[in-house]
């Protein structure tokens, strides 16, 4: 294929995961060539497997591939990507219309309003569509009078049969009756559907409902266009499901319809779960998703009635049914050496339900199972099978049931839809299963490929002659052209004598012959076929190179496959049934009828009915329907283009193209022809001449041969569009180069005018500010002088009342501050009063506890004892008082000395000294001292003595200086600025400090404040307290309390963590307990070791008043005798007082 590609051409590449990708060449060595990819990716390859891509194609792609530039694989796989993307699943390829299954629903793609709109519209007016092609072929039948079909292929899951079900639905809108009676014709042609798949459509690993059978359908027509009558052909049934499946297929959807019937009906037919029967357990699967087994049954069956199948015959049917899966449960055991019986109940219990429902013997149907009868000339024979062969048996019978039955409804759909005899003119619909290359191919997949061979044949043949079609019209020679046949393929498989059909029937009429006697027999025959090959180190596998590509089949089932007979046993036993439905599936051997003696076989009766369905095609206009799959994952919006090349080159989509190619496969209008490549030879538009003769004269002057000028057409062969085009991206490519050059040098100059230009004007503009900057410069020197004049006389005015407020301010502290001491030398006196007051308290409960230990000192040992430890407690007592009389010393220093040498007790009541008490103030009002706030103001100012402030001697200032007094001037003010700053800033600092020193002061003169107001408080409920009795616990608090030496230095009592909160009466410079409280300790053994006064604190309760927290050491052993003690000695003395 002659093509023009250089550096810089876009081209399609190989690639393992995309197929195809395009990318630029970079460079060319002799034949090779470096592309490098979107991807990235750098590739080496020849160039005779690179193929040019067009790069004027529409991004949406085109309807029609004929209308591609370049007519090869991945242009057509790239054009098919492009369209599914946007959700166009229709594509014309000439005429034939190739369907992308969506897997899913693409609204108003099939409602009536679409139907109308393609109704008489010619083919190429609309978008590619299904009901376009239906509606071509059924206006070609009515017109010409010839009937036609339209042929459905495509793989497992591709959408063939969804496709059929709207040409056929197509067709009954098209020829459908004005007054619809109750059952149509079209409604049972429509109708029959779901019958069919329920009963011949399964689950495979391509698709969820395949159809497991080939269909051709007749809809027949009357004179006026309407539906008269259909007829419906079925071939190759694979009987081999109903016994045998494979994960994750399924068995036909009869079976799982049933056993989601209704519950009665479950009952009925003795059915259960589809786990428990051996012909559905095969496979996991027993559900589809998005399918409802229970709905569809009742759907099967409404469509039963529409087509005329009665209550009792659908009764029979699902008997059968039910039957087949009971019969595949029946399993067999070795008796013996050679014979088998049932393996266990189970087994029984299956045989039995098996003979209710075919409604036959018992133990005839155990026998025709377990023993076959050989007949001699003297007489007949009954021979035991051993398990394996009953097992081979009992599927044989399951298979010939399900078949008769399928074959029973074909029939009984056609009989009710009936068939017109008078009509002429008929449309074909053929659903037949593609091309299958499995990893293990067996005789099914050789005549399935068989047909699509011969199916094949029939479109290169059509093809061909729709391309001579076009070429007569144009008067173009075509007579040299060679047609692709592949008949060579078909006589292999079917030739007579000599084919693999034949040698298949030919071997199993020898009873001896085995699988490996035929695959010997094939090696031989075809050793030196091109289409046959025999793969290294094996047996029984042959190749057959077929026009899709290499199929490997395993032939060890060929011979038991082929072989269409039924054991006379088995014929016997259901003839003889009482279901007289069954009865009539297996009709008598007397009555049927009479054998040629020929042997007769599956691959012979599939030959001769494929032969039936091609005589048919070849009377017919055929129209072609090729389906594609996209994805192995059955999901929307995912195209795989590995898969979907498979299936173009299986399909004969490409085979078409192929056709097409080896005539001329690039067609176009002399207009089209001419605006697109005028440009290589453009004198020739300025000729006055015809559009033919220029097109030929651009063909002439490039120096191109391969093309025929047509009527209206240029038609070129393959390669001669890329030939073309890369003249013209290389004369394009060069004319670039010149442009380029031109343009840039304009815009150069351009750019160089303005840039003079702008210069220009930037200078001028410069210029202008530049001069009025200077002139600014001088109006702001001048504006400097004023102001600075000015700021002169502003600061020193400042200054001045600065220093003024400052002195003021430190007068104001000054005088605060002699204030407060006097306050303070005040309150000192007041305490000193309290401390006496306490001092005779303390003296007068001396005296009581002295009267108290005479009377004890008769108490004996333990009381002396006790006094030892009263002697050691008044130690601590005198030198507790030692230390108050000190105290007491420094109290009564005399007050006028200066405030830095006051005792050391003053120094800690400055720093936490509580305040007095509000009643010791009141009894000391005429001292006066406490002094409220505005009282303090008022000594305050009546104590101000007129401070002396220097005068500001003001002196003239003059305005004008002369030029000689002007610099010492200056020099003057500069010396008096800076020492007035400094004086300032003294001033500043001095006022900061007495204004923190004052705020101290008023801090704590409120704080001292408050708690004068707490201990007032805290003593009027103390004088409260003092009239009642105390508990003896109390009391012992309130001697213990008294021996603090100061408010803020406390004790903890009673080491298990007792608080007590007290509001003391008296303040005792040391611990003394009384008399009385050391008897009460003495009986109980109390270690009495010290009083501990540590971490002493004053605290404030919630209700403001002060109390003081202390701990008691006391031995654990005795708390709660100490305790209940307290209580019993605080009864004896106090009677009247709670415990």
């Amino acid at each position: 294929m002659p093509q023009e590609i250089t550096v810089g051409s876009h081209v399609w590449v190989e690639d393992q995961e995309l197929a195809w990708v395009d990318g630029v060449v970079t460079s060319v060595n002799g034949n090779e060539a470096e592309v490098e990819t979107i991807n990235g990716n750098q590739v080496t390859t020849k160039l005779s497997k690179l193929y040019p891509k067009d790069m004027e194609a529409p991004d949406t792609g085109v309807d029609d591939m004929t209308k591609l530039s370049y007519l090869h694989e991945p242009a057509v796989l790239h054009n098919l990507a492009t369209r599914y993307g946007i959700k166009e699943i229709y594509t014309y390829c000439g005429n034939i219309l190739i369907a992308i299954n969506p897997f899913q629903a693409i609204s108003h793609l099939y409602d009536t309003e679409l139907m109308d709109s393609y109704k008489g519209a010619q083919l190429g007016d609309r978008s590619p569509h299904v009901f376009a092609i239906t509606d071509v072929a059924y206006r070609a039948m009515n017109n010409e009078g010839k009937s036609n079909s339209i042929l459905v292929s495509g793989e497992s899951g591709a959408g063939k049969t969804e496709t059929t079900k709207m040409i056929m639905r197509y067709l009954a809108y098209l020829g459908g009756h004005a007054a619809a009676e109750a059952r149509t014709v079209e409604r049972k042609v429509l109708e029959s559907n779901p019958v069919l798949e329920a009963f011949g459509n399964a689950k495979t690993v391509r698709n969820n409902n395949s159809s497991r059978f080939g269909k051709f359908v007749e809809i027949q027509f009357d004179a006026c266009g309407q539906i008269s009558g259909a007829a419906i052909r079925t071939y190759l049934l694979e009987k081999s499901r109903v016994c045998q499946i494979s994960e994750p297929e399924r068995n036909y959807h009869c079976f799982y319809l049933l056993c989601a019937a209704p519950p009665k009906e479950i009952e009925k037919y003795k059915l259960g779960d589809p786990k428990s029967f051996h012909y559905l357990n095969q496979s996991s699967c027993y559900e589809l998703v998005g399918v409802d087994d229970s709905h569809d049954y009742l759907a099967t069956k409404k469509a039963m009635d529409i087509v005329g199948i009665s209550v009792e015959e659908q009764d029979a049917i699902f008997r059968i049914v039910a039957a087949i899966l009971h019969l595949g449960n029946i399993a067999f055991a070795l008796e013996g050496e050679d014979s088998s019986v049932l393996e266990d109940d189970k087994a029984k219990f299956h045989l039995q339900v098996t003979a209710e429902l075919l409604m036959c013997d018992l133990e005839a149907l155990e026998t025709a199972l377990c023993k076959r009868n050989m007949v001699t000339p003297e007489e007949v024979i009954k021979r035991s099978l051993d398990p394996l062969g009953a097992a081979i048996s009992r599927d044989g019978l399951a298979k010939t049931i399900y078949a008769r039955l399928f074959d029973w409804l074909v029939k009984k759909i056609n009989v009710s839809i009936g068939q017109d005899p008078d009509s002429k003119c008929l449309i074909g619909v053929l659903d037949i299963y593609g091309f299958e290359s499995f990893k293990t191919s067996s005789f099914e997949q050789f005549c399935i490929n068989f047909t699509n061979e011969k199916l094949q044949q029939h479109f290169n043949q059509h093809v061909f002659k729709m391309e001579q079609s076009v070429y007569q019209e144009e008067e173009i020679d075509w007579s040299y052209i060679d047609f692709v046949d592949n008949q060579d393929v078909l006589d292999l498989i079917e030739k007579k004598p000599g084919g693999i059909i034949s040698l298949l029937d030919e071997t199993c009429m020898f009873p001896k012959s085995t699988h490996e006697t035929f695959a010997q027999k094939l090696y031989q025959t075809f050793k030196d076929h091109k289409r046959f090959v025999k793969p290294k180190l094996a047996r029984t596998e042959f190749t057959i190179v077929h026009y899709a590509g290499e199929v490997q089949y395993q032939c060890d089932q060929f011979l038991d496959k082929n072989k269409d007979y039924i054991v006379p046993e088995h014929q016997e036993l259901l003839s003889t049934s009482k279901c007289s439905f069954i009865a009539s599936l297996f009709p008598s051997l007397n009555a049927e009828t009479p054998k040629s003696g020929k042997f007769s076989s599956i691959g012979s009766r599939f030959k001769l009915q494929l032969q039936q369905l091609m005589d048919i095609l070849n009377s017919t206009e055929p129209h072609y329907i090729r389906c594609i799959k996209p994805n192995s994952d059955l999901r929307p919006e995912i195209f795989e283009n590995v898969s979907v090349l498979q299936q173009l080159r299986s399909g004969g989509v490409l085979e078409a193209i192929r056709v097409k190619c080896e005539g001329y496969p690039t067609n176009r209008i002399f207009s089209e022809f001419l605006e697109r490549f005028s440009i290589l030879v453009p004198e020739v538009l300025k000729e006055n001449v015809e559009e033919n003769v220029a097109c030929k004269s651009i063909m002439e002057k490039v120096g191109l041969s391969n093309y025929q000028i047509g009527k209206t057409k240029i038609f070129l062969r393959a390669g001669q569009m890329a030939e073309l085009d890369g003249r013209k991206a290389k004369l394009l490519g060069e004319s670039a180069k010149v442009i380029q050059k031109q343009v840039r040098s304009r815009i150069a100059r351009k750019c160089y005018v303005r840039i003079q230009t702008a210069s220009i004007c930037i200078q001028t503009v410069l210029r202008g500010q530049l001069a009025c900057e200077s002139l600014k410069f001088r109006k702001r020197t001048a504006a400097a002088v004023k102001i600075q004049k000015s700021a002169r006389r502003k600061s020193a005015s400042r200054k001045y009342t600065n220093i003024k407020s400052s002195a003021i301010v430190v007068q104001t502290g000054i005088r605060a501050m002699v204030a407060r001491n006097e306050f303070r030398s005040k309150m000192q006196n007041h305490s000193a009063t309290i401390q006496a007051a306490t001092e005779e308290e303390e003296k007068d409960s001396g005296k009581e506890e002295e009267d108290i230990g005479k009377e004890e000192k008769d108490n004996g040992k333990e009381e002396k004892d006790v006094g030892k430890e009263e002697k050691d407690v008044g130690k601590e007592e005198k030198d507790v008082g030692k230390e108050e009389k000190d105290s007491g010393k420094e109290v009564e220093e005399p007050e006028d000395k200066e405030p830095e040498k006051q005792p050391t007790v003053e120094v800690q009541e400055k720093e936490e000294l509580p305040d007095p008490p509000v009643a010791v103030l009141e009894q000391n009002k005429p001292d006066k001292t406490y002094v409220s706030p505005d009282k303090e103001q008022e000594v305050t100012e009546e104590s101000n003595e007129p401070y002396h402030i220097v005068e500001e001697i003001s002196s003239p200032i003059q305005d004008v200086l002369t030029a000689e007094e002007l610099p010492s001037e200056v020099e003057q003010l500069k010396v008096l600025l800076i020492g007035e700053k400094k004086r300032a800033d003294e001033y500043q600092k001095k006022h900061a400090e007495a204004q923190e020193l004052s705020e101290q002061r008023r801090k704590k003169l409120e704080e001292t404040e408050k708690k004068v107001h707490q201990l007032q408080e805290s003593l009027n409920r103390l004088h409260q307290v003092q009239n009642q009795p105390l508990h003896p616990l109390l009391e012992l608090i309130t001697l213990i309390i008294r021996t603090t030496l100061m408010l803020h230095q406390l004790a903890q009592i009673l080491h298990f963590q007792l608080q007590v909160v007290i509001q003391p009466t008296t303040l005792v410079p040391v611990l003394k307990l009384p008399r009385c409280m050391l008897k009460m300790l003495q009986p109980l053994k109390l270690q009495v070791l010290r009083t501990v006064i540590r971490r002493g604190h004053l605290m404030t309760t919630s209700d403001g008043s002060l109390c003081f927290c202390f701990i008691l050491s006391i031995d654990d052993r005795y708390k709660h005798n100490f305790s209940r003690e307290l209580q019993c000695r605080h009864a004896k003395h106090n009677p009247n007082s709670y415990t």
